[in-house]
């Protein structure tokens, strides 16, 4: 999958960027680059292969290090909120900004 220059106008456009055309043709080149490299690792036969959950797995066992998901801190639900300039049962009000 190549992009295009107007492929390049329209993802400026969307994300709201102003890009000069040197940029244009820079940002070019390297997604197209990336695509180039995401299309060979799509390439290679990975049958049979298990995913792994960390790479240094296939070099050695490995036991992750993970604390207890406890918590740790006390709500301060209310003391956050005193500041908003609206608030309903426990959530921030904001404005409408979709039809």
């Amino acid at each position: 999958m190549a992009l295009t220059p107007q492929d390049i106008g329209r993802i400026a456009n969307l994300a709201r960027l102003e890009l000069q055309p040197h940029e244009s043709e820079r940002l070019l080149t390297q997604l197209n680059g990336f695509f180039a490299i995401v299309e060979k690792m799509r390439a290679v036969d990975t049958t049979g292969v298990e995913p792994l959950a960390h790479p240094m797995a296939v070099v050695q066992d490995l036991v992750l290090r993970l604390r207890d998901d406890v918590v740790s801190e006390t709500n301060q639900r209310e003391a956050n909120q005193r500041s908003a300039p609206a608030v309903e049962r426990g959530l921030f009000l904001v404005p409408k900004v979709i039809e």
